[in-house]
C-alpha cells in the first residue's frame, strides 16, 4: 500500500531573518523530508498533519504564505525512496549516539551519569521524528542501556 504524505508549501520573506531560522528549526526537530526549496514532506498522521498545519498558521502570522496538502506519490517507488532517505538520515543519528554512548562508557562518576541522561534525552527527540526506524535505532537503545551507572 502506498504511504500517504503531508506535505507543507511555504514561503517566508528574508528579512527579517528570524522566522525563517525559527522555521528551519522546528522542520529538523520535525524530521522532514526536503522535496524542494520551500517543499517538505512527512508521513501522514494526525501528529504530523496537526505538526505542519500549526507551522503553516505560525509562518502566515510571520508575514509568509504556506499551505498543507495530502499526497501520494504517482509512483509507489517514489515514496518508498522519500521513506528510505528518512530512515537514513535517522540511522546517522543513531549511529552518532551509539559512538558518543561508547566514549561515555569510559567517563568517571557523575560526568558518565549525566552523559547517559544527556543520550536517553536524544534518543527520545530522534525518536519522536523517527517515521522508518532503520536498525540501527535498536542498537542505539542498548548501546545507552549499557551504560553502567557508577
Amino acid at each position: 500500500m502506498p504511504i500517504e504524505w503531508v506535505l507543507l508549501s511555504y514561503r517566508l520573506p528574508r528579512e527579517p531573518s528570524t522566522p525563517r531560522i525559527a522555521t528551519w528549526r522546528k522542520l529538523k526537530r520535525l524530521g522532514v523530508a526536503q522535496l524542494n526549496d520551500g517543499l517538505v514532506a512527512l508521513p501522514d498522521d494526525a501528529r504530523t498533519r496537526e505538526a505542519l498545519e500549526w507551522l503553516a498558521v505560525e509562518i502566515a502570522e510571520a508575514g509568509g504564505t504556506a499551505t498543507t496538502w495530502l499526497a501520494r506519490p504517482g509512483i509507489e517507488q517514489y515514496g518508498r525512496d522519500l521513506a528510505a532517505e528518512l530512515a537514513q538520515a535517522r540511522a546517522a543519528e543513531y549511529a552518532a549516539i551509539i559512538e558518543e554512548a561508547q566514549a561515555a562508557a569510559e567517563f568517571a562518576g557523575a560526568a558518565r551519569r549525566a552523559a547517559k541522561k544527556r543520550l536517553q534525552a536524544e534518543l527520545h527527540r530522534i525518536g519522536r521524528r523517527d517515521y522508518f526506524p532503520p536498525r540501527e535505532r535498536a542498537a542505539a537503545h542498548e548501546a545507552v542501556a549499557a551504560i553502567v551507572e557508577p
